[in-house]
């Protein structure tokens, strides 16, 4: 079996499955030290098909794509130890920049501000003892 279909394959089974997922990650989230770099979801091997269509995907299919893993990970952290991450030029492959980050933006819509703080520098200054 390659790669992509398994990772298909994984990828389905996560999807239907939240609480199995929120288990997987239960060892490392309950160390205080540990967080979470919410990107790289945009690499052809998770299985994504934006690669085979003929536009690349908008801010809003990403978002749409993505928001499972996102959202599983940011219940399981709190939005003070997840950070969103760009995996360019990785992800070039798939969507552009903007694109990218317009998605990040997307998922956030629903958290205050002190949350998309924390998610988009907060948490990354903090990880990585920044003084910015």
């Amino acid at each position: 079996m390659s790669a992509s279909r398994l990772a298909k394959y994984a990828l389905k089974r996560a999807a239907a499955a939240p609480s199995s997922r929120l288990r997987s990650i239960a060892a490392p989230r309950s160390q205080r030290s540990v967080a979470v770099k919410l990107g790289g979801l945009a690499m052809r091997l998770l299985g994504h098909d934006f690669h085979e269509r003929p536009k690349p995907p908008s801010s809003e299919q990403a978002a749409a794509a993505w928001k499972p893993y996102i959202e599983t990970c940011i219940a399981a952290f709190g939005p003070q130890r997840s950070m969103f991450e760009s995996n360019f030029p990785v992800d070039k492959g798939t969507c552009s920049y903007p694109v990218l980050w317009n998605a990040f933006k997307r998922l956030a819509v629903g958290y205050s501000a002190d949350e998309k703080t924390a998610l988009f520098s907060g948490a990354a200054r903090k990880a990585y003892r920044l003084d910015v």
